[in-house]
Order: C-alpha cells, then sequence, then structure tokens
C-alpha cells in the first residue's frame, strides 16, 4: 500500500489540493495527516473540512501546536502567529473546533509512530532539527519508524542498535528504503507553509511493500494561496513567506 503522509497543512487550500491530487494520481491508498491544519493561511474552514473528511473515510490524524492553540491553550507562539489563530476561531464552525479539539497527540500503527512534533513530548511540540534532537525523539518510542512535522523542511534520521546517528536531507523523489537493522526518523516538509527554499508544497509516501519513504515537491498557485492571506488582512509576511519558501 503507499500511505500519504502531509504536515503543516496551514489553512493553504490550494496546496493541501495540489498534494492531495497529487498522492491520488500515485495511486495513495491511505493518508496521514501530522497536524498544524490551521494558522498562517486564509483558508481555515475548508482545510479543516478537508481533513475531517478523510479522517471519516479512515485516515489518521493527530494535533499540532496551532490547532492546540485553537482551544486556547498557550502553545507558545510568536505574535503574528496568535494573531491568525485568533481571526481562525471566528472562522471555524462548532463541529470544526471539536474535531480539532479531539486529535490525539499521538498515533501508534504497526511498529509506526505518527506525531506532529518530537515524540519525547509531545504535548510541548519541540521541533526536532538536528540530530540530537532526533536521537532525543527516537529513544523516547520503540518504534521503528517515526514520522513526525513541525520544522517546515524535510529530513531522515537514523539510529542503529549501537546508537550510531545518521542524518541527511532528503531528495526529491528518491526513495529511502528503511532497512531493518536500523529505527528511523522522517521529518516531512510543510504542504502550506514549506521553509527549505522551496515555494512548491511538500509531503511525503510510505510504500509498505516496498519499505520505503519518497519525498515529493508538488507545484500550486502560490499567487492565490498569499492573495487570500492578504485580502483576509493577516500579516503579510506570512503572504511572502510563500513564493520564497522561507
Amino acid at each position: 500500500m503507499l500511505i500519504a503522509l502531509l504536515a503543516d497543512i496551514h489553512a493553504n487550500r490550494q496546496a493541501f489540493a495540489a498534494c492531495l491530487e497529487d498522492a491520488a494520481a500515485r495511486g495513495a491508498g491511505k493518508f496521514v495527516l501530522l497536524g498544524d491544519y490551521v494558522g498562517y493561511g486564509a483558508d481555515p474552514a475548508w482545510t479543516v473540512a478537508k481533513a475531517m473528511e478523510l479522517v471519516a473515510e479512515g485516515a489518521i490524524a493527530v494535533l499540532g501546536n496551532h490547532d492546540y492553540a485553537i482551544s486556547g491553550a498557550n502553545a507558545g507562539l510568536n505574535s503574528g502567529a496568535q494573531t491568525v489563530v485568533d481571526w481562525t476561531r471566528g472562522e471555524l464552525g462548532v463541529e470544526e473546533r471539536r474535531f480539532l479539539a479531539s486529535l490525539p497527540l499521538t498515533v501508534a500503527r504497526d511498529e509506526k509512530l505518527f506525531v506532529h512534533a518530537d515524540a519525547s513530548a509531545p504535548k510541548r511540540f519541540i521541533y526536532v532539527e538536528t540530530a540530537e534532537d532526533a536521537a532525543r525523539s527516537l529513544n523516547a518510542t520503540k518504534a521503528r519508524v517515526t514520522f513526525c512535522g513541525h520544522v517546515h523542511r524535510p529530513a531522515i534520521y537514523s539510529i542503529t542498535a549501537a546508537s550510531k546517528m545518521t542524518a541527511f536531507t532528503p531528495v526529491t523523489d528518491v526513495p529511502i528504503p528503511l532497512q531493518g537493522m536500523r529505527r528511523w526518523l522522517a521529518v516531512l516538509g510543510s504542504v502550506g507553509q514549506p521553509r527549505d527554499g522551496n515555494p512548491a508544497a511538500s509531503y511525503c509516501t510510505l510504500d509498505t511493500d516496498k519499505d520505503e519513504v519518497a519525498f515529493r515537491r508538488v507545484p500550486y498557485d502560490v499567487e492565490q494561496a498569499a492573495a487570500a492571506i492578504k485580502r483576509a488582512g493577516m500579516p503579510q509576511i506570512f503572504a511572502g513567506r510563500l513564493f520564497v519558501g522561507r
């Protein structure tokens, strides 16, 4: 089975739709959503409704820090991000807010762990940015493969039984075999607000038959997504970032 994993959608309708279409065209039979459906972007209601639809069809979904902030919780957001969260609350209906509030911090399935950020403290939403961070996350779980987001930059880490770490940046569309003698941590890029210098939407796939992951980049209508942010009156930095992937 081909599983499509998407993280950090951030209310970017155009990017989310493009990734879902790309994944379906590649034959994805299941979806995993790793949090942050809202924040930064201008279409939170559509994005959350689409996530709800996917979950109703069998998708796995976990909670992100921006989603957590919708409930009024202190998620450690900067002032600009908090402004968008406050605006987003007024855009979401009761069902959408209830859906976000019901999401788990982690889901474990078949030797795999799905979490938004560092698995060692899921509710603290710690970034996994270095091999040391990855080791802390990997050592907190017995899962053979962990998938997370939050960083907005694709990366992949592995650890041997002797605790030797490897870390590298994946190349788009180059499959990575998940060798059985190691445990793995795949950090997804962002669907809706990439920060690795590439403005194309980012997601990854897991081929369970071949036991390999591949990272995808999908062009989408950035101008339309940015224009929607401007029309909503949100901080303009969130529109400008989309053009440069920063």
